[in-house]
């Protein structure tokens, strides 16, 4: 859907300066999505594996982060061997919903609501970023912590629109339950992509 250097706004990275790589296609269907344009592919120009890796080396940084929509209804691996090759990392922001395919040296895994994630998905996350949009996602928050792996970072993070309010009850359950860390959209501060 469209490639960008800039810095990463959320979760263990944030402030990290990285080049995304945002898929077309999503089937997930969140409702305050932030790029609901992306959801369908035929929209979106294709680009080669080639072409995205040329822009990632002329951006000069290290991490290479692959979003969406939901990058993981497609097949990574020959995208993620060639970001490797020039020595890029690679991270993925998913939702978990698909099995992934690729080599990852960073996933960001998402659960949503509204499609359930796929079982391998909760061992192989580095961290865990739960939007909480309403009072009950804390719980669901938990439910879905509880099958990640040990060392998995878990993250709270407002939805955008209602962070004035959730940010004060995700404030106080994180001092409540220190295991939990908080992230926040920095790049919307920030007003860049």
């Amino acid at each position: 859907m469209e490639h960008f250097y800039t810095i990463q706004g959320e979760g263990h990275y944030q402030g990290y300066a990285a080049y995304f790589i945002r898929l077309g296609g999503c089937d997930v269907g969140c409702v305050w999505c932030d790029v609901k344009e992306s959801w369908d592919a035929s929209l979106h120009p294709q680009l080669s594996v080639d072409e995205i890796t040329s822009n990632v080396l002329a951006s000069n940084t290290e991490i290479a982060v692959i979003t969406g929509g939901e990058p993981a209804m497609h097949n990574l691996s020959r995208l993620t061997e060639s970001l490797k090759a020039l020595g890029s990392r690679t991270h993925i922001e998913t939702s978990g919903v698909y099995e992934l395919s690729g080599t990852w040296d960073w996933i960001c895994f998402s659960p949503k609501k509204f499609k359930q994630p796929h079982a391998s998905v909760y061992k192989q996350a580095n961290e865990l970023k739960v939007i909480i949009y309403n009072k009950s996602d804390f719980a669901w928050a938990e439910e879905h912590a509880s099958k990640t792996s040990t060392d998995c970072i878990l993250f709270l993070q407002p939805e955008w629109s209602k962070e004035k309010e959730m940010l004060p009850l995700i404030i106080d359950y994180i001092k409540a339950n220190p295991k939990w860390k908080l992230s926040l959209q920095i790049h919307k501060y920030m007003n860049i992509p």
